[in-house]
């Protein structure tokens, strides 16, 4: 199986949705689809998961694939997989900001992800022996708190901080 997520954004991220929809083969095809309006013909589309579907569908697939959102990122390596992530886009109207392009290229540097910022390389990634491959230990408790350690060296310490308006 195959299991794309969006998240739960209210700020659509079509782009990621078309693209795995355009996943070659008869291999199961589930996507978390979130407030997307498309509904690829060869998918099992379903809005909305609770944590625990989300987390035992990201256990059971041979390939995750998410938005660059550090929970989803963290959800699929607690899953034991490491997840095939596509950043959203300001431009595209798919986030308020490019937050998620610089993590996941560090990410991607450092062996967590497999980034996609191109759709049409989606089928490619999703096919790369990087993304069938469960991580060694199969994620769990040590990896989340080992991935949270990471985040807290790689993200500026001001980055989150609210400025406070006068």
């Amino acid at each position: 199986m195959i299991f794309v997520t969006v998240g739960t954004n209210e700020a659509r991220f079509e782009r990621l949705v078309e693209a795995a929809g355009r996943i070659p083969g008869d291999e199961e095809l589930v996507i978390q689809t979130g407030h997307c309006l498309g509904r690829p013909e060869r998918a099992a589309c379903v809005p909305f998961l609770d944590f625990d579907d989300m987390l035992d569908h990201a256990r059971r697939a041979r390939a995750v694939v998410c938005h660059a959102g550090v929970g989803s990122i963290m959800m699929s390596l607690s899953a034991g997989r490491r997840p095939v992530v596509m950043p959203r886009l300001a431009a595209l109207g798919e986030a308020v900001d490019d937050h998620q392009v610089p993590l996941a290229r560090r990410m991607a540097q450092d062996g967590l992800v497999l980034l996609v910022e191109d759709p049409a390389d989606l089928p490619a990634a999703v096919a790369a022996d990087g993304a069938t491959a469960a991580l060694a230990g199969g994620g769990g408790t040590d990896l989340a708190r080992d991935l949270a350690g990471y985040l807290a060296s790689v993200v500026p310490a001001h980055a989150g901080r609210r400025r406070r308006v006068p």
